[in-house]
């Protein structure tokens, strides 16, 4: 098995006896994680392995952070402690989580009705006010992890990245049909922002507490109801109702790109009543995001800067999603707010 953990040096830390089996979980972009079947039960362990995020101490801070939100009734799966107290196994200078196994399944957004997409927005201003009450006051003014993003992206930087990356996918060889679409897509947005390069939004609004990652491959059903929201590595400070557009995006994106209005218009509402946000922090963040889409390559720079293809099935859709946006920027805006 490719970077097997080390479970005997692991489990001796933790009361959950031997390994009996343990099995990559496929999802993750940046950490990896197994299912651990041991004589004591069934674990979902987690490697954290992104070095921006896997700094003990951090961690730590993050879990107490999410066993505070269970107690306030959020679906969270806390890490199990150690022997020794900790939530955090260090071993041969990686480091480790061992969560309680969550019988469970990922639904996207086409896949909720009306009434889950409410409790969709619900849960995510749950976790928000939560967050408010749960994380120490005199830490709201700064981040957990990076800085939050108090400055849009500047178009100039994004017409150079635009022109390095038509470069890298001239060079690419064989050509393929991924290239195409890239290529197309990059010309595409040039034209967009050269259009629409006066719409730069301002500095952030007020920002808070959020999850930093919340979207379907990070949140379990058990039936129809969200049984844990997983993977808190990005808690941090942000502007709150931006996370709220940003997972709406993802949740409710289209494989042709449009998203489903009516779906995110039922989660918006319910979201702003749970998180007590008003419709012009909406809309300032549904501009906000909408500029970011614009500008943002990430997916382009792994696949050719880095080399890794795994956000390649992604591309299609969230880069139609731009696109669209622009066109539907009205009726966007509409949803979230009304």
């Amino acid at each position: 098995m490719p970077h097997a953990p080390p479970l005997g040096a692991l489990l001796r830390q933790y009361a959950a006896g031997s390994a009996l089996a343990c099995e990559p979980v496929d999802q993750g972009l940046l950490n990896r994680g197994y299912r651990l079947r041991t004589t004591r039960g069934r674990y979902f362990l987690k490697h954290h392995f992104d070095p921006e995020t896997a700094d003990p101490a951090a961690l730590e801070r993050r879990h107490r952070a999410t066993a505070r939100l269970a107690g306030l009734g959020v679906p969270v799966a806390p890490p199990l402690a150690a022997r020794d107290g900790r939530t955090v196994a260090v071993v041969g200078g990686h480091a480790y989580a061992l969560h309680p196994w969550i019988d469970g399944r990922h639904r996207h957004g086409g896949q909720l009705t009306a009434g889950q997409c409410a409790r969709l927005g619900a849960l995510l201003g749950a976790v928000h006010a939560g967050l408010e009450e749960v994380m120490p006051p005199k830490r709201r003014t700064r981040p957990a992890t990076s800085p939050h993003p108090v400055r849009s992206a500047d178009p100039a930087d994004t017409f150079a990245l635009i022109d390095d990356l038509l470069a890298r996918v001239r060079r690419h060889r064989p050509a393929d049909s991924f290239d195409a679409l890239a290529r197309h897509r990059l010309l595409e947005r040039r034209a967009l922002l050269e259009r629409h390069a006066d719409r730069r939004p301002p500095r952030g609004g007020s920002v808070g507490w959020v999850h930093g990652d919340f979207h379907p491959f990070n949140l379990l059903y058990r039936g129809d109801a969200p049984a844990a929201i997983v993977d808190w590595d990005r808690l941090g400070v942000q502007p709150r109702a931006e996370e709220a557009v940003r997972a709406a995006a993802i949740f409710f994106v289209r494989p042709d790109g449009r998203l489903d209005l009516p779906k995110a218009s039922a989660y918006a509402r319910a979201y702003r009543r749970a998180a007590q946000a008003t419709p012009s922090q909406l809309a300032a963040a549904v501009h906000r995001v909408w500029w970011e889409r614009l500008n943002d390559f990430w997916m382009l720079r792994w696949h050719y800067e880095r080399g890794d293809t795994r956000a390649d099935p992604q591309f299609p859709a969230a880069s139609a999603l731009a696109v669209w946006w622009t066109r539907a920027y009205d009726a966007v805006c509409d949803a979230f707010v009304d």
